[in-house]
């Protein structure tokens, strides 16, 4: 029996549905694997702790992947797992209609005052036929916590929110929300889930990281074929209210995001490592064929 140490990218939720599955059904067990999941107490870099060996892989989002391996983080990604909608919402009646109008507005995101946020409205107002400047938006730092800077007018919009959790958030807390999606305002569309771990661990680990990703497929084949069975599972394995109304919604939002293609292109990281060089948030780009695998994901 190996052990695999899987980092979340934030606290257990209903995007963690395959690996609960996994574990609950004995999947994993079954290929000889033991799965364990590291729920961090406030956010972690998860190169740090895959490197100081407090884990094996992670889930991250390929923006994240990038950015690291840009940094000269000895990083790659080898599977894809979840696909949302996703990125910059706001409320309605407010004076936000369409990107332009975000210019002057107070924008929350993880990370400000640096160029994350900003980096992905100013996108989205140049493509809208807007001008602007980083220096034209209030950078507003209210974590993760996106839902609550709109609710208690810490922000006007926030960023980067998933349409399967933060819109169905928002909306059970009596918001008017709505949101301009990534990939509609020349934004490459990184509201993605993915695996990574460093390129000397994949390399010793890859037939391991294999017999784990065919459970993930099995799992996520299972979710959308006994999708109510999933859930009832998912609620007993985290012991959540299976009357709270807010959980129900969420799983029931995330489990269409689940893919079955884990492959994802070079073509698409050459995009978005140019959309990272371009706004200032890596130094220069490389082949993508560097950080991105699909050895694990065919």
């Amino acid at each position: 029996m190996e052990k695999i140490r899987i980092g979340l990218e934030w606290f257990r939720n209903p995007d963690h549905l395959p690996l609960i599955l996994g574990i609950h059904h004995g999947w994993f067990a079954e290929v000889q694997l033991e799965v364990e999941m590291i729920e961090p107490e406030e956010h972690f870099d998860a190169m740090d702790e895959i490197k100081a060996g407090m884990m094996d892989i992670a889930i991250t989002e390929p923006l994240h992947l990038v950015e690291d391996r840009g940094n000269g983080e000895d990083v790659i990604g080898f599977t894809r797992f979840l696909h949302t909608n996703g990125g910059v919402m706001f409320e309605r009646g407010k004076g936000i209609e369409r990107p332009r109008d975000l210019i002057g507005k107070r924008i929350q995101y993880p990370g400000a005052p640096g160029l994350g946020g900003l980096a992905i409205v100013k996108t989205m107002v140049e493509a809208d036929g807007g001008e602007c400047r980083y220096e034209d938006f209030q950078p507003v730092n209210n974590s993760f916590y996106h839902t609550e800077a709109l609710a208690k007018d810490l922000a006007d919009a926030t960023t980067l929110i998933f349409q399967n959790f933060e819109m169905v958030e928002a909306r059970l807390k009596g918001l008017d929300v709505d949101y301009f999606a990534l990939k509609d305002w020349n934004v490459p569309d990184f509201c993605q889930l993915i695996l990574i771990t460093s390129r000397e661990i994949f390399a010793k680990r890859k037939p391991v990281f294999q017999r784990f990703v065919k459970v993930l497929r099995k799992a996520i084949d299972h979710i959308k074929e006994n999708p109510k069975q999933a859930k009832e599972i998912y609620l007993e394995f985290t012991k959540e209210d299976k009357d709270d109304l807010f959980i129900n919604k969420t799983i029931h939002a995330t489990i269409p995001c689940f893919t079955y293609d884990f492959s994802m292109s070079t073509d698409y990281y050459d995009q978005l490592q140019k959309w990272l060089h371009q706004t200032g948030k890596i130094k220069e780009t490389i082949d993508p064929a560097d950080y991105w695998t699909n050895e694990c994901s065919l």
